[in-house]
């Protein structure tokens, strides 16, 4: 189980899901992914990629160029927290 420090959340239903994002708990153990059936954000989510970081939108064109959005995403918030 990770902190949570950062909370990745996915739609279901948008292309992210079907990357490996828990991965990311490994990777940063002070962030936890939540996967969710609809996160209210249809038009976002059938126009790109995107994945919300602590309530922040992360998108790009393609599925991999956002998980590195979303890596970048979180580096930041842990440092900024452990500044």
């Amino acid at each position: 189980m990770s902190l949570g420090l950062v909370v990745v959340e996915v739609c279901d239903r948008n292309a992210m899901a079907l990357l490996p994002l828990e991965e990311l708990e490994e990777k940063f153990p002070e962030a936890a992914v939540m996967r969710t059936n609809c996160l209210n954000m249809c038009n976002m989510c059938r126009a790109r990629p995107y994945a919300m970081v602590n309530e922040n939108r992360v998108h790009a064109a393609t599925p991999e160029e956002c998980l590195e959005q979303v890596e970048e995403a979180v580096r930041e918030v842990i440092r900024l927290f452990f500044e």
